[in-house]
């Protein structure tokens, strides 16, 4: 049974990946489906990496229920992109944050 689980991809730098320029990589909140997160974590990288973006390093956070189960509050515009990744079998790139060196200058 394909489940829908929420992922954040740490992504280093790479050519015409979309991040500022002087960013030094960036981290992607995504909802992909899977019938287990093994399969969500592989399809993720696969069209991260289609996409131009270079993953360094993936973290799971579980299905809705097992976040529901910890306490996470989920808002409804959250469920709505974790339905669409599951009805249309994807992954879906939630929020993309550039990541920069801190500077003590």
């Amino acid at each position: 049974m394909q489940q829908v689980y929420t992922l954040l991809v740490q992504v280093g730098r790479s050519t015409d990946d979309g991040l500022p320029q002087d960013a030094t990589g960036g981290a992607l909140v995504c909802y992909a489906s899977g019938k287990d997160e093994d399969e969500a974590v592989r399809e993720t990288v696969a069209i991260l990496k289609q996409a131009g973006l270079a993953p360094i390093e993936v973290t799971g956070h579980g299905t809705i229920d097992e976040r529901l189960a910890e306490g996470h509050e989920i808002p409804d515009e959250e469920r709505a992109l974790m339905g669409r990744a599951l009805n249309e079998n994807a992954v879906i790139v939630a929020q993309m944050e550039p990541l920069y060196d801190d500077e003590d200058d």
